[in-house]
Protein backbone atom coordinates (compact mmCIF):
# COMPACT_ATOMS: atom_id res chain seq x y z
CA UNK A 1 0.00 0.00 0.00
CA UNK A 2 3.38 2.03 0.52
CA UNK A 3 4.06 1.95 -2.65
CA UNK A 4 1.21 2.16 -4.18
CA UNK A 5 0.94 5.76 -2.61
CA UNK A 6 4.68 6.69 -3.72
CA UNK A 7 3.23 5.79 -7.12
CA UNK A 8 -0.08 7.40 -7.39
CA UNK A 9 2.10 10.87 -5.96
CA UNK A 10 4.81 10.63 -8.54
CA UNK A 11 1.78 10.10 -11.44
CA UNK A 12 0.16 13.43 -9.62
CA UNK A 13 3.62 15.09 -9.52
CA UNK A 14 4.66 14.60 -12.94
CA UNK A 15 0.97 15.06 -14.41
CA UNK A 16 1.24 18.81 -12.44
CA UNK A 17 4.79 19.12 -14.07
CA UNK A 18 4.73 18.75 -17.87
CA UNK A 19 2.48 21.72 -18.47
CA UNK A 20 4.80 24.35 -16.64
CA UNK A 21 7.88 22.17 -18.70
CA UNK A 22 6.76 21.92 -21.98
CA UNK A 23 10.41 20.59 -23.15
CA UNK A 24 10.52 17.57 -21.05
CA UNK A 25 10.66 14.45 -23.21
CA UNK A 26 9.18 11.82 -21.59
CA UNK A 27 9.03 8.17 -23.17
CA UNK A 28 9.44 4.17 -21.52
CA UNK A 29 8.49 0.74 -22.10
CA UNK A 30 6.24 -1.93 -20.79
CA UNK A 31 7.76 -5.67 -20.45
CA UNK A 32 6.65 -8.97 -19.16
CA UNK A 33 9.20 -11.64 -18.04
CA UNK A 34 8.37 -14.87 -17.32
CA UNK A 35 11.28 -17.71 -16.85
CA UNK A 36 11.94 -20.89 -15.14
CA UNK A 37 14.64 -23.18 -14.12
CA UNK A 38 15.46 -27.00 -15.72
CA UNK A 39 16.69 -28.53 -12.72
CA UNK A 40 14.72 -30.12 -10.19
CA UNK A 41 17.25 -30.71 -7.89
CA UNK A 42 17.70 -27.19 -7.68
CA UNK A 43 16.98 -25.71 -3.84
CA UNK A 44 15.94 -22.24 -4.76
CA UNK A 45 12.67 -21.32 -3.08
CA UNK A 46 10.52 -21.09 -6.48
CA UNK A 47 10.61 -23.06 -9.78
CA UNK A 48 9.73 -19.67 -11.35
CA UNK A 49 13.30 -17.46 -12.17
CA UNK A 50 11.50 -14.55 -13.47
CA UNK A 51 7.19 -13.92 -13.29
CA UNK A 52 7.26 -9.90 -13.07
CA UNK A 53 6.09 -7.11 -15.25
CA UNK A 54 8.10 -4.02 -15.46
CA UNK A 55 7.00 -0.42 -16.37
CA UNK A 56 9.76 2.17 -16.98
CA UNK A 57 9.48 5.70 -17.88
CA UNK A 58 12.26 7.54 -18.40
CA UNK A 59 11.93 11.71 -18.21
CA UNK A 60 14.36 13.90 -19.70
CA UNK A 61 15.39 17.93 -19.91
CA UNK A 62 17.53 20.23 -21.47
CA UNK A 63 17.87 23.29 -20.04
CA UNK A 64 20.36 26.53 -20.45
CA UNK A 65 21.14 25.71 -16.79
CA UNK A 66 22.06 21.69 -17.76
CA UNK A 67 20.19 18.97 -17.96
CA UNK A 68 17.77 16.24 -15.62
CA UNK A 69 17.17 12.80 -16.66
CA UNK A 70 15.45 10.48 -14.65
CA UNK A 71 14.64 6.86 -15.06
CA UNK A 72 12.21 5.09 -12.83
CA UNK A 73 10.71 1.31 -12.62
CA UNK A 74 7.43 -0.27 -11.55
CA UNK A 75 7.80 -4.10 -10.91
CA UNK A 76 5.12 -6.59 -10.59
CA UNK A 77 6.92 -9.93 -9.42
CA UNK A 78 4.97 -13.11 -8.79
CA UNK A 79 7.32 -15.83 -8.77
CA UNK A 80 6.10 -17.31 -5.80
CA UNK A 81 4.63 -14.51 -3.60
CA UNK A 82 2.89 -11.11 -4.49
CA UNK A 83 5.40 -8.25 -4.83
CA UNK A 84 5.24 -5.02 -5.34
CA UNK A 85 8.23 -2.72 -6.21
CA UNK A 86 9.63 0.35 -7.64
CA UNK A 87 13.32 1.66 -8.15
CA UNK A 88 14.95 5.21 -8.75
CA UNK A 89 17.71 3.70 -11.19
CA UNK A 90 18.54 7.06 -12.92
CA UNK A 91 17.74 11.00 -11.85
CA UNK A 92 20.84 13.37 -11.61
CA UNK A 93 20.95 17.04 -12.61
CA UNK A 94 24.14 17.67 -15.14
CA UNK A 95 25.18 21.00 -15.49
CA UNK A 96 28.55 22.77 -16.59
CA UNK A 97 31.07 25.32 -15.25
CA UNK A 98 33.14 27.16 -17.61
CA UNK A 99 34.24 26.00 -20.52
CA UNK A 100 35.86 22.53 -19.35
CA UNK A 101 34.15 21.43 -15.71
CA UNK A 102 30.81 19.00 -15.53
CA UNK A 103 29.32 18.07 -12.69
CA UNK A 104 26.55 14.91 -12.43
CA UNK A 105 25.22 14.44 -9.30
CA UNK A 106 22.32 12.20 -8.29
CA UNK A 107 21.25 8.73 -8.74
CA UNK A 108 23.46 7.10 -11.81
CA UNK A 109 25.03 4.40 -13.95
CA UNK A 110 28.16 4.26 -13.93
CA UNK A 111 30.63 2.49 -16.09
CA UNK A 112 33.99 2.61 -17.74
CA UNK A 113 36.62 0.04 -19.31
CA UNK A 114 36.75 -1.51 -22.66
CA UNK A 115 35.81 -5.51 -21.45
CA UNK A 116 32.37 -6.82 -23.08
CA UNK A 117 30.28 -8.38 -19.87
CA UNK A 118 34.15 -9.01 -17.99
CA UNK A 119 35.12 -6.20 -16.18
CA UNK A 120 39.10 -5.24 -14.32
CA UNK A 121 38.82 -1.32 -13.74
CA UNK A 122 34.92 -1.46 -13.96
CA UNK A 123 34.58 -1.67 -9.77
CA UNK A 124 30.94 -0.27 -10.09
CA UNK A 125 27.98 -2.18 -8.49
CA UNK A 126 26.86 -4.99 -10.68
CA UNK A 127 23.46 -7.02 -10.04
CA UNK A 128 23.71 -10.39 -10.92
CA UNK A 129 20.22 -11.22 -9.73
CA UNK A 130 19.18 -9.71 -13.24
CA UNK A 131 21.90 -10.50 -15.18
CA UNK A 132 21.40 -14.66 -14.85
CA UNK A 133 17.16 -14.36 -15.22
CA UNK A 134 17.04 -12.86 -18.76
CA UNK A 135 16.57 -9.25 -17.73
CA UNK A 136 17.48 -6.48 -20.32
CA UNK A 137 21.31 -5.77 -20.14
CA UNK A 138 20.63 -2.83 -19.20
CA UNK A 139 20.14 -4.09 -15.34
CA UNK A 140 22.89 -5.83 -15.09
CA UNK A 141 24.88 -2.24 -14.03
CA UNK A 142 22.99 -1.39 -10.40
CA UNK A 143 22.58 2.73 -9.73
CA UNK A 144 24.89 4.12 -7.28
CA UNK A 145 24.17 7.85 -5.58
CA UNK A 146 27.43 9.41 -6.41
CA UNK A 147 29.12 12.98 -7.71
CA UNK A 148 30.70 12.21 -11.04
CA UNK A 149 33.39 15.36 -11.98
CA UNK A 150 34.74 15.88 -15.55
CA UNK A 151 37.45 17.78 -16.29
CA UNK A 152 38.38 18.73 -20.58
CA UNK A 153 41.61 19.57 -21.50
CA UNK A 154 44.27 19.07 -24.43
CA UNK A 155 46.17 17.17 -22.78
CA UNK A 156 42.94 14.60 -22.04
CA UNK A 157 39.73 14.21 -19.77
CA UNK A 158 39.84 13.82 -15.83
CA UNK A 159 36.74 12.23 -14.34
CA UNK A 160 36.25 12.13 -10.53
CA UNK A 161 33.53 9.90 -9.03
CA UNK A 162 32.63 9.81 -5.12
CA UNK A 163 30.03 7.82 -3.71
CA UNK A 164 29.31 8.53 -0.29
CA UNK A 165 27.88 5.22 0.67
CA UNK A 166 29.15 1.95 -0.80
CA UNK A 167 26.81 0.44 -2.85
CA UNK A 168 27.90 -3.79 -3.48
CA UNK A 169 26.94 -5.81 -6.05
CA UNK A 170 23.58 -7.25 -6.14
CA UNK A 171 24.07 -11.22 -5.73
CA UNK A 172 21.37 -14.56 -5.63
CA UNK A 173 19.62 -15.05 -2.61
CA UNK A 174 18.61 -18.49 -3.13
CA UNK A 175 15.04 -17.64 -3.85
CA UNK A 176 15.46 -17.92 -7.79
CA UNK A 177 18.85 -18.65 -8.20
CA UNK A 178 20.59 -21.37 -5.66
CA UNK A 179 24.79 -20.68 -4.77
CA UNK A 180 27.72 -21.89 -2.95
CA UNK A 181 27.89 -21.24 0.56
CA UNK A 182 30.94 -22.28 1.56
CA UNK A 183 30.07 -22.61 5.64
CA UNK A 184 26.70 -24.56 4.49
CA UNK A 185 27.20 -28.08 5.64
CA UNK A 186 28.85 -27.77 8.34
CA UNK A 187 31.63 -26.50 6.77
CA UNK A 188 32.19 -28.42 4.05
CA UNK A 189 30.01 -25.93 1.59
CA UNK A 190 27.29 -26.62 -0.81
CA UNK A 191 24.93 -25.31 -3.18
CA UNK A 192 22.08 -23.81 -1.22
CA UNK A 193 18.44 -22.12 -1.18
CA UNK A 194 17.22 -19.18 0.84
CA UNK A 195 17.67 -20.66 4.15
CA UNK A 196 20.93 -19.93 4.12
CA UNK A 197 20.84 -16.15 2.87
CA UNK A 198 21.44 -13.33 4.40
CA UNK A 199 22.93 -9.65 4.15
CA UNK A 200 26.02 -9.06 4.88
CA UNK A 201 26.84 -5.88 6.82
CA UNK A 202 27.74 -2.42 4.92
CA UNK A 203 31.03 -0.82 5.69
CA UNK A 204 29.84 1.70 8.30
CA UNK A 205 28.47 5.52 7.10
CA UNK A 206 31.01 7.00 7.35
CA UNK A 207 33.04 9.52 5.16
CA UNK A 208 36.33 7.16 5.08
CA UNK A 209 34.14 4.34 3.55
CA UNK A 210 32.94 6.48 0.72
CA UNK A 211 34.02 4.93 -2.48
CA UNK A 212 36.52 7.13 -4.89
CA UNK A 213 36.92 6.31 -8.91
CA UNK A 214 39.40 8.40 -10.90
CA UNK A 215 40.09 7.88 -14.88
CA UNK A 216 42.17 9.89 -16.96
CA UNK A 217 42.14 9.50 -20.50
CA UNK A 218 43.42 10.88 -23.85
CA UNK A 219 43.76 9.50 -27.16
CA UNK A 220 46.87 7.99 -28.72
CA UNK A 221 48.00 7.74 -32.14
CA UNK A 222 44.25 6.59 -32.79
CA UNK A 223 43.90 4.78 -29.44
CA UNK A 224 41.89 5.76 -26.62
CA UNK A 225 44.08 5.17 -23.83
CA UNK A 226 43.08 5.51 -20.13
CA UNK A 227 44.76 5.15 -16.48
CA UNK A 228 42.61 4.01 -13.90
CA UNK A 229 42.38 4.48 -9.72
CA UNK A 230 39.44 3.03 -7.48
CA UNK A 231 39.84 3.08 -3.51
CA UNK A 232 36.83 1.57 -1.35
CA UNK A 233 35.90 -2.28 -1.22
CA UNK A 234 35.49 -5.62 -3.30
CA UNK A 235 32.33 -5.60 -4.75
CA UNK A 236 31.15 -9.28 -2.48
CA UNK A 237 31.67 -10.14 0.35
CA UNK A 238 34.94 -11.73 -0.49
CA UNK A 239 36.08 -11.84 3.30
CA UNK A 240 35.00 -12.64 6.64
CA UNK A 241 35.63 -12.17 10.35
CA UNK A 242 34.79 -13.89 13.40
CA UNK A 243 31.76 -13.02 15.78
CA UNK A 244 30.81 -14.77 18.46
CA UNK A 245 32.87 -17.42 17.06
CA UNK A 246 31.24 -17.67 13.91
CA UNK A 247 32.52 -16.18 10.63
CA UNK A 248 30.76 -14.05 9.23
CA UNK A 249 31.18 -12.22 5.56
CA UNK A 250 32.30 -8.38 5.31
CA UNK A 251 33.29 -6.49 2.32
CA UNK A 252 37.40 -6.37 2.66
CA UNK A 253 38.79 -3.14 1.57
CA UNK A 254 40.51 -2.21 -1.73
CA UNK A 255 42.70 -0.34 -4.17
CA UNK A 256 42.77 -0.96 -8.00
CA UNK A 257 45.25 0.60 -10.51
CA UNK A 258 45.10 0.08 -14.15
CA UNK A 259 45.16 0.87 -17.56
CA UNK A 260 43.32 0.42 -20.61
CA UNK A 261 43.50 1.36 -24.74
CA UNK A 262 41.13 0.68 -27.77
CA UNK A 263 40.94 1.26 -30.98
CA UNK A 264 40.74 -0.24 -34.63
CA UNK A 265 43.06 -2.62 -35.98
CA UNK A 266 42.86 -5.25 -38.64
CA UNK A 267 39.26 -4.01 -40.01
CA UNK A 268 37.89 -4.39 -36.50
CA UNK A 269 37.91 -3.45 -32.71
CA UNK A 270 41.16 -4.32 -30.37
CA UNK A 271 40.94 -3.51 -26.50
CA UNK A 272 43.39 -4.09 -24.05
CA UNK A 273 43.01 -3.44 -20.32
CA UNK A 274 44.95 -4.46 -16.78
CA UNK A 275 44.52 -3.69 -13.56
CA UNK A 276 46.25 -4.47 -9.90
CA UNK A 277 43.86 -5.14 -7.47
CA UNK A 278 45.55 -4.06 -3.91
CA UNK A 279 43.53 -6.41 -0.71
CA UNK A 280 44.33 -3.72 1.81
CA UNK A 281 43.14 -6.12 4.30
CA UNK A 282 46.00 -8.91 3.62
CA UNK A 283 49.02 -7.79 1.70
CA UNK A 284 50.90 -10.22 2.80
CA UNK A 285 48.90 -13.10 1.77
CA UNK A 286 49.02 -14.40 4.96
CA UNK A 287 45.25 -14.25 6.37
CA UNK A 288 43.15 -16.78 5.22
CA UNK A 289 40.04 -15.20 6.04
CA UNK A 290 40.45 -12.07 3.88
CA UNK A 291 41.64 -12.40 -0.15
CA UNK A 292 44.87 -11.81 -1.46
CA UNK A 293 45.82 -9.78 -3.83
CA UNK A 294 46.16 -10.03 -7.48
CA UNK A 295 46.49 -8.60 -10.91
CA UNK A 296 44.23 -9.02 -13.53
CA UNK A 297 44.83 -8.69 -17.96
CA UNK A 298 41.87 -8.94 -20.84
CA UNK A 299 43.19 -9.02 -24.28
CA UNK A 300 40.09 -8.52 -26.86
CA UNK A 301 38.89 -8.45 -30.79
CA UNK A 302 35.91 -7.64 -32.47
CA UNK A 303 34.83 -7.30 -36.42
CA UNK A 304 32.03 -7.91 -38.82
CA UNK A 305 33.39 -12.00 -40.21
CA UNK A 306 30.16 -11.64 -42.70
CA UNK A 307 26.99 -9.38 -43.63
CA UNK A 308 25.24 -9.14 -40.85
CA UNK A 309 27.40 -11.51 -38.46
CA UNK A 310 29.44 -9.83 -35.67
CA UNK A 311 32.06 -11.59 -33.57
CA UNK A 312 34.62 -11.02 -30.90
CA UNK A 313 36.61 -13.20 -28.50
CA UNK A 314 38.55 -12.07 -25.32
CA UNK A 315 40.91 -13.55 -22.85
CA UNK A 316 41.03 -12.42 -19.38
CA UNK A 317 43.95 -13.95 -17.34
CA UNK A 318 43.93 -13.14 -13.28
CA UNK A 319 47.16 -13.97 -11.97
CA UNK A 320 47.20 -14.19 -7.45
CA UNK A 321 49.72 -12.99 -5.62
CA UNK A 322 51.07 -15.11 -2.43
CA UNK A 323 49.45 -18.23 -3.96
CA UNK A 324 51.51 -20.98 -2.24
CA UNK A 325 50.50 -19.25 1.14
CA UNK A 326 46.72 -19.26 0.38
CA UNK A 327 47.24 -23.12 -1.58
CA UNK A 328 48.49 -24.48 2.13
CA UNK A 329 45.74 -22.36 3.90
CA UNK A 330 43.18 -24.03 1.63
CA UNK A 331 44.85 -27.96 1.92
CA UNK A 332 44.40 -27.55 5.54
CA UNK A 333 40.80 -27.10 5.31
CA UNK A 334 40.22 -29.75 2.85
CA UNK A 335 38.96 -26.46 0.46
CA UNK A 336 39.27 -26.34 -3.20
CA UNK A 337 42.25 -24.50 -4.22
CA UNK A 338 42.30 -22.63 -7.65
CA UNK A 339 45.26 -21.91 -9.77
CA UNK A 340 47.54 -19.42 -9.58
CA UNK A 341 46.90 -18.18 -12.94
CA UNK A 342 43.45 -18.20 -13.68
CA UNK A 343 42.26 -18.13 -17.21
CA UNK A 344 38.72 -17.08 -18.92
CA UNK A 345 37.76 -16.79 -22.45
CA UNK A 346 34.64 -15.56 -23.90
CA UNK A 347 32.75 -15.10 -27.44
CA UNK A 348 29.69 -13.28 -28.24
CA UNK A 349 28.22 -13.87 -31.68
CA UNK A 350 25.36 -11.67 -32.93
CA UNK A 351 23.65 -12.40 -36.27
CA UNK A 352 20.58 -10.43 -37.75
CA UNK A 353 18.14 -11.75 -39.95
CA UNK A 354 15.07 -11.32 -41.90
CA UNK A 355 15.89 -7.52 -42.98
CA UNK A 356 17.28 -7.04 -39.48
CA UNK A 357 14.18 -7.57 -37.25
CA UNK A 358 15.64 -10.78 -35.91
CA UNK A 359 18.67 -10.61 -33.73
CA UNK A 360 20.34 -13.91 -32.60
CA UNK A 361 22.82 -13.83 -29.95
CA UNK A 362 25.36 -16.22 -28.43
CA UNK A 363 27.71 -15.43 -25.31
CA UNK A 364 29.83 -17.72 -23.77
CA UNK A 365 32.18 -17.65 -20.58
CA UNK A 366 34.63 -20.91 -20.30
CA UNK A 367 37.39 -20.92 -17.88
CA UNK A 368 39.89 -24.14 -18.99
CA UNK A 369 42.06 -23.30 -15.40
CA UNK A 370 38.21 -23.48 -13.39
CA UNK A 371 36.88 -25.97 -15.50
CA UNK A 372 33.17 -23.84 -15.22
CA UNK A 373 31.36 -22.37 -18.36
CA UNK A 374 28.15 -20.09 -18.49
CA UNK A 375 26.07 -19.95 -22.23
CA UNK A 376 23.54 -16.53 -22.66
CA UNK A 377 21.40 -17.25 -25.80
CA UNK A 378 18.79 -15.50 -27.40
CA UNK A 379 16.64 -14.74 -29.91
CA UNK A 380 14.57 -10.99 -30.54
CA UNK A 381 12.06 -10.34 -32.84
CA UNK A 382 11.15 -7.17 -33.69
CA UNK A 383 7.22 -7.86 -34.39
CA UNK A 384 6.52 -3.74 -34.72
CA UNK A 385 8.10 -0.61 -34.08
CA UNK A 386 6.94 -0.47 -30.52
CA UNK A 387 6.97 -4.42 -30.06
CA UNK A 388 10.35 -6.88 -29.08
CA UNK A 389 9.43 -10.54 -28.44
CA UNK A 390 12.82 -12.70 -27.20
CA UNK A 391 13.18 -15.73 -25.89
CA UNK A 392 16.30 -16.93 -24.21
CA UNK A 393 18.20 -19.11 -21.98
CA UNK A 394 20.96 -19.10 -19.28
CA UNK A 395 23.04 -22.55 -18.53
CA UNK A 396 26.08 -22.96 -16.23
CA UNK A 397 28.25 -25.88 -15.47
CA UNK A 398 31.33 -26.47 -14.29
CA UNK A 399 33.33 -29.72 -12.39
CA UNK A 400 33.46 -27.90 -8.87
CA UNK A 401 30.94 -25.96 -7.17
CA UNK A 402 32.65 -23.73 -5.59
CA UNK A 403 33.75 -22.22 -8.86
CA UNK A 404 32.45 -19.02 -10.42
CA UNK A 405 30.15 -21.01 -12.94
CA UNK A 406 30.07 -24.37 -11.41
CA UNK A 407 28.39 -22.28 -8.39
CA UNK A 408 25.22 -21.91 -10.53
CA UNK A 409 24.71 -24.94 -12.16
CA UNK A 410 21.14 -25.83 -10.53
CA UNK A 411 19.90 -22.56 -12.55
CA UNK A 412 19.80 -23.47 -15.95
CA UNK A 413 16.78 -21.89 -17.25
CA UNK A 414 14.63 -20.74 -20.07
CA UNK A 415 12.74 -17.29 -20.76
CA UNK A 416 10.11 -15.06 -22.81
CA UNK A 417 9.91 -11.88 -22.85
CA UNK A 418 7.76 -9.28 -24.55
CA UNK A 419 8.56 -5.24 -24.50
CA UNK A 420 6.05 -2.64 -25.36
CA UNK A 421 7.69 0.43 -26.11
CA UNK A 422 6.30 4.28 -25.69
Amino acid sequence: MKTLKYFVALLVTAALAVPVVADVTVDGFLQGLYGGRLDKANPTATEMTASETRMQLRAEHFGDNGEFFGRLDFVYDGADSVKYDWELREGYFKFRVGDNLDFKIGRQILTWGTGDLVFINDVFAKDYRSFFVGRDDQYLKAPQSALRIEYYNPVGALSLVYTPRFEANRLPTGRKLSYYNPMADSGRGEIVGEDYFFDPTLPEAKFKNGELAARFNRYVAGFNTALYFYHGFYKNPQGAVMVGGMPMPVYPRLNVYGASMRGSLAGGIVWMEGGYFDSRDDRDGDDPMMPNSSVSGLLGFERQVATNLTANIQWKADYMLDHNIYEMQQQAVGAYVREELRHLLTSRITKLLNSELLTLTGFMFYSPSDEDLYARLSASYKYTDEVTLTLGGNFCDGNNESTKFGQFQLNDNIYAKMTYGF
